[in-house]
């Protein structure tokens, strides 16, 4: 089974940076159109270029805060406008804060509920409606979309300072399981990637600042290393195939092995 994705059209979220990036430049490397979608116009334009609205060019990007309902609506006009269709979304946009689970007064709880699930929800519901309306004319195809969303193995652990990010990836986890049933009978497959530590840039930020958290985070990986974004763009790669084309609703822990013996006390990224 091929896990080419040539010719299909993806739209990645958090596109400017860290793992969206890896994953956008994958499958643009893959022989896909892909939509790089973030907030950073910046990043965007110095990753695509000035050229990227040309014809015959199989990367665009879109700016705009998708936690916005009419910012949602629009990217997929944008990328329908640019590439005809739309096979696969790739929810990469996400944030990590620490806060103090006591305090009443702080909003993070809120804040990435909203990011980190609301939006990934709402460009699931958008999107998914274009490849119902798609799956008309693809009658003999097995699956005709396959959406993705980044989690991390935060859902599964407990550190206090990080509880808005880890219910929000517990959160993610479900939604993902229940809009894998929901769209199944459309042949849409979800799935998600289940984060370990990875070199992002909220990472490096945060080594950069404790130094010492590099070694605890490899002393507590069996693997003892830190993964790289282009490893979890392979893994996207796969679930984005149709070598995938019989898993959805599954949760792919992509962590060196760090949950099995799961040090709790070890930063969490």
């Amino acid at each position: 089974m091929s896990f080419t994705i040539s010719g299909k059209t993806a739209v990645v979220t958090g596109a400017a940076n860290g793992v969206g990036l890896a994953i956008a430049r994958r499958f643009v490397e893959s022989g896909a159109n892909v939509m790089f979608a973030d907030m950073d116009e910046d990043r965007l334009v110095s990753e695509l270029g000035a050229n990227s609205g040309d014809e015959d060019v199989t990367a665009a990007y879109f700016v705009g805060d998708l936690r916005e309902k009419l910012t949602v609506a629009n990217l997929l006009s944008a990328t329908v406008d640019k590439f005809d269709r739309v096979d696969i979304l790739v929810n990469a946009s996400r944030q990590m804060v620490t806060a103090d689970p006591l305090n009443p007064d702080d909003d993070a709880m809120t804040a990435l509920l909203n990011q980190n699930l609301m939006t990934s929800l709402r460009l699931t519901q958008v999107f998914a409606k274009r490849m119902i309306k798609q799956s008309a004319s693809d009658e003999e195809a097995e699956a005709v979309g396959s959406i993705i969303n980044l989690s991390s193995i935060a859902a599964r652990r407990a550190q206090p300072e990080l509880l808005a990010y880890s219910v929000s990836s517990a959160a993610l986890d479900q939604l993902t399981r229940s809009m894998a049933v929901v769209l199944a009978p459309h042949r849409i497959r979800v799935n998600a990637i289940a984060l370990g530590s990875v070199m992002s840039a909220s990472l490096k930020g945060a080594i950069k600042a404790h130094e010492e958290f590099r070694e605890e985070i490899i002393g507590s990986t069996p693997l003892s290393r830190i993964a790289s974004p282009t490893e979890l763009a392979d893994v996207a790669q796969f679930l984005a195939s149709d070598g995938s084309g019989f898993m959805t609703g599954q949760i792919l822990t992509v962590d060196g092995g760090r949950t099995l013996v799961d040090a709790v006390d070890a930063p969490a990224h």
